[in-house]
């Protein structure tokens, strides 16, 4: 349920308590909507002239609670320079997380980003790191925890892609996105599941691709890192839910980012007209769904792949 739509649910109950709250001060309303009772205690109950009371129970942390998501948590995202990796440490931020996040050689929209997210009142430091290698994903782990005393959440959002036929392809071609897309997936989960496992909680999202389920002629390559997320997150999934970390992948669709903007109109239009929504996604499409898996809403889920992909593969 979005905010809005939670919000509007709440306010007719409480408009349904003043009615029966008529009857006199005494007669409370019990019943329930997303798991909050109203009945006492605690309980909702109307004044002689019809004015809502409040006995052991404010709506304010409940809605609080919605939009602050993320409140406290610790966050670290790689690959979040622009596109889909910006998108989710804006929205992390919005939603009350403390973020850390990666970035390469965009070190001046990096730089930038950190300076934007501070805005949000949440503790934010960027840092430039290669995911790819080992030994720097290994530092970059130890370093946010030291910086921000834990790891709750990581985002394996690093990702390149270097298309061609395979008859074309060059071997540099396919170790470099294997390397980028995969080989940094397993260094930074290895790396994160120390502290994680230390604290016996974490949530760890892995951004795999359509490309990964479907395939996609000429990027043999691509789609071979991105599948390969997919086994290694339901691995990982089995392998340390015992230990209360979860692991999920998310399988965006056309996201309609900076890449896709030097795209030829028609081309755009042919891929929006085969996608049930008609339209391509946003990059806050993905973050939001991110954000879903990073919280405590989806403690119960566990070595999934969310598609975000407007019914594409439907």
């Amino acid at each position: 349920m979005g905010l809005n739509a939670g919000f509007t649910r709440c306010c007719a109950i409480l408009q349904l308590v003043c009615l029966v709250g008529r009857t006199g001060p005494s007669h409370g309303f019990t019943g329930s909507s997303d798991g909050v009772k109203f009945g006492g205690p605690p309980r909702l109950v109307a004044s002689k002239n019809y004015q809502l009371t409040t006995t052991n129970y404010q709506l304010e942390p409940y809605l609080r609670r919605m939009t602050k998501l993320l409140d406290g948590k610790v966050a670290l995202i790689t690959g979040a320079s622009k596109g889909i990796g910006r998108a989710i440490a804006a929205h992390f931020a919005q939603l009350g997380a403390n973020v850390a996040f990666t970035y390469l050689s965009s070190v001046e929209k990096g730089q930038q980003l950190e300076q934007e997210l501070a805005a949000h009142g949440t503790k934010i430091k960027g840092f430039r790191s290669d995911a790819s290698d080992y030994a720097q994903a290994e530092k970059l782990v130890e370093d946010v925890v030291a910086e921000f005393g834990k790891l709750d959440i990581l985002v394996n959002n690093a990702g390149i892609t270097m298309d061609g036929l395979l008859m074309r392809m060059s071997e540099q071609q396919w170790d470099q996105v294997l390397a980028v897309n995969l080989k940094s997936v397993f260094n930074l989960t290895k790396a994160a599941t120390k502290p994680m496992m230390r604290a016996k909680a974490g949530s760890i999202i892995n951004m795999t691709s359509v490309v990964g389920i479907k395939g996609n002629a000429g990027q043999a390559n691509y789609a071979a890192s991105k599948a390969g997320i997919i086994g290694f997150t339901k691995s990982v999934a089995l392998e340390l839910g015992s230990r209360n970390i979860r692991c999920n992948a998310i399988a965006p669709g056309f996201i309609e980012t900076e890449m896709t903007g030097e795209l030829d109109q028609k081309v755009v239009d042919e891929w929006r007209k085969a996608i049930p929504l008609k339209r391509g996604g946003t990059p806050e499409d993905v973050a939001k769904a991110t954000a879903f898996l990073a919280s405590d809403d989806s403690s119960y889920i566990s070595g999934q792949v969310l598609q975000v992909d407007g019914g594409m593969l439907t």
